[in-house]
């Protein structure tokens, strides 16, 4: 049975759970790696679940697309906020969170051999899911600022592909799209008859002033528009499980046919606690965005230090810096290198596609200012010694 091919052989290894074993084996090191945030969910959540209790019914497998309540509850933040509308032309369903929610896209959409145009550097689980799903990513190169090209994305276009992926603010690079590339994309989706799956699940992460914009809430754009979202980030509910999509109408048929496979209905006590993020809401998250700020001031200005070993290009959004070094070491040694040697780990460059040259992700997000400066003079001060060397 083991000379068996698997489809599973073609997909990469999930790069978090290697790099974690790497952190195991050396005690006392500082992640710069996993892009989660540094606070707990809000206590209305955790009151919420009270709510869950006090039914025994909650027990029971309850609606595949989502309770009631929290769609409610998703589509008013869906106005107010991104100024998406809900409507005959549109659904909303919750999924086990944001990764979830692009597998069911991209299972709805495509036939195994069928195509997704991604951006790289682009998010691994969205090329491991493309890949799970018998199908092929075409890679489109973003600009040195990592920002899109439409002009080269539309030169991709083949009579096989299904959809183009946007991902504001960005994950691996920390770039935010302004509205006008995002709008070129989106029309030029309407106009090729394809999909354009955006995720956002890093919406309330921008600075300097950088607006976050919704590709949902252009006119015209329900029919081909798939919006991914996810509390994960916004409300420190990454074990919890839950995000949603917003959908045209048309694929709601399909989407509910996967996810009752793959999950019958979203946990029911992650629900519970959704309803109560978001009666929290955004200011939650606004609070909290300051030991972020302030995280992020101590390693963009640490990382400038080392303009002689490395690029990188403007970080508006999310919680991560892309570093470029000028190295002929392969980014996963380079990393191994760190942890062991110096204690502090990143994530390497090749997992998001990025297989020419020596690339390095850096995620402040889950630091406080003190451990993110522990953290960056570490790195700093290894891959300077490594490169000296």
């Amino acid at each position: 049975m083991n000379g068996r091919i698997s489809r599973m052989q073609a997909v990469q290894s999930p790069i978090i759970p290697l790099v974690g074993e790497l952190i195991r084996k050396h005690p006392g090191t500082i992640s710069l790696g996993q892009g989660v945030v540094y606070y707990e969910p809000p206590p209305d959540a955790i009151a919420h679940l009270q709510d869950f209790l006090t039914s025994p019914d909650n027990h029971k497998y309850k609606a595949v697309r989502g309770i009631p309540p929290l769609l409610a509850a998703i589509e008013e933040k869906l106005q107010r906020e991104n100024n998406i509308a809900t409507n005959e032309e549109n659904a909303v369903v919750v999924t086990a969170g944001g990764n979830m929610a692009f597998m069911n896209a991209v299972l709805a959409i495509t036939q195994p051999g069928d195509e997704i145009i991604l951006q790289t550097p682009y998010y691994f689980n969205h090329e491991m899911a493309i890949a799970i799903a018998g199908c092929r990513a075409v890679l489109v190169p973003t600009d040195e600022n990592y920002q899109l090209r439409p002009e080269a994305i539309a030169a991709a276009i083949t009579p096989r592909t299904r959809a183009i992926v946007t991902i504001s603010p960005n994950n691996p690079t920390g770039a935010v799209y302004p509205e006008s590339a995002l709008h070129a994309v989106n029309q030029l989706c309407g106009a090729r008859n394809l999909y354009h799956i955006h995720d956002e699940a890093y919406e309330y992460f921008t600075y300097n002033g950088v607006r976050h914009v919704s590709p949902a809430s252009f006119s015209n754009s329900a029919a081909h528009t798939i919006s991914l979202f996810s509390l994960s980030k916004a409300y420190g509910f990454a074990s919890w499980r839950i995000g949603y999509m917003v959908i045209p109408q048309h694929l709601l048929e399909a989407v509910e046919k996967i996810q009752d496979t793959n999950l019958i209905c979203p946990p029911v006590v992650s629900q519970y606690a959704a309803l109560g993020a978001l009666k929290a809401g955004k200011a939650y998250c606004e609070k909290r965005q300051e030991a972020i700020f302030a995280a992020r001031e101590i390693v963009l200005n640490s990382l400038q230090s080392l303009e002689q070993y490395c690029t990188f290009a403007p970080a508006d959004g999310a919680f991560y810096v892309f570093l470029k070094v000028r190295t002929s070491l392969d980014s996963f040694a380079l990393v191994e290198w760190l942890i062991r040697e110096y204690g502090v780990a990143v994530i390497p460059g090749n997992t998001f596609g990025m297989e020419e040259g020596c690339y390095l992700r850096v995620a402040y997000g889950a630091l406080q200012a003190e451990t993110a400066a522990a953290g960056i003079e570490r790195f700093v001060k290894g891959l300077k010694n490594i490169l000296k060397g």
